[in-house]
């Protein structure tokens, strides 16, 4: 099985052409870059908003329970059913699985902001939009960035839900190595799909140290072992 699998892995046949792994990886990337992107955009503001003002805190459990419960290769063949086959069913299905880790990343970070210095920003005489934005974004950083690394690890694994619908994809390669019982073109399949999810991860990691201080870091560490 290793030695099939290393000889799949190193036709250059395989790699080639648009049916390829590296124009599927790519395709695969862009399902996944545009549907936490989209998820990013819902889930931000709605989850910084409940954060500082702290109404629906109580939904927004339950909500992302909820949406977490969800199977997504379900909701893409739901969506499929309605509306018929094509890159907004399969993509839906992806954004709503990216939202909930993104939405209590934001949530989480701006409800977590330390006290003291949202005390003091408002002795200054700061208004509540300043206090957002000057104290409490910046600090909610670090977890809000958090949940999109996560988001985007799910979808980069459950993407392969894609090729069922009709899109291609790494899950492509996997699911036509399934139709002929091909298990390296399986195996081989899976195994790029982990190293995306990895690269992406250090990608996204690499991105937090540059645009978050240590300091800031530190402390969401330190306010999540508090917890």
């Amino acid at each position: 099985m290793i030695g099939d699998l290393i000889a799949w892995l190193g036709d250059p046949a395989h790699w080639s052409g648009p049916g390829g792994i590296s124009a599927q990886t790519l395709l695969h990337l862009y399902y996944c870059v545009l549907s936490v992107l989209v998820a990013a955009l819902i889930a931000v503001p709605l989850g910084v908003y409940i954060g500082h003002t702290g109404r629906g805190s109580v939904l927004l459990v339950g909500f992302s329970n909820a949406m977490r419960a969800l199977p997504t290769l379900g909701v893409v063949t739901l969506l499929v059913l309605g509306f018929g086959l094509g890159v907004a069913p399969a993509l839906a299905g992806l954004v709503i699985l990216a939202i909930p880790a993104i939405l209590s990343g934001a949530y989480a970070g701006v409800r977590n902001a330390p006290a003291d210095a949202v005390d003091a920003a408002k002795a200054m005489g700061m208004r509540p939009i300043q206090v957002l934005w000057q104290v409490e974004l910046p600090t909610a950083l670090p977890l809000v960035l958090g949940g999109i690394r996560s988001a985007m690890l799910q979808v980069v694994a459950t993407a392969a839900v894609a090729a069922y619908v009709g899109l291609g994809g790494l899950g492509r390669i996997l699911l036509d190595g399934l139709k002929i019982s091909d298990y390296a073109q399986m195996a081989s399949a899976a195994i790029v799909i982990a190293a995306l999810a990895v690269l992406l991860d250090v990608v996204l990691a690499g991105l937090t140290r540059l645009v978050v201080p240590r300091g800031l870091v530190l402390a969401a560490r330190r306010g999540g072992n508090d917890r």
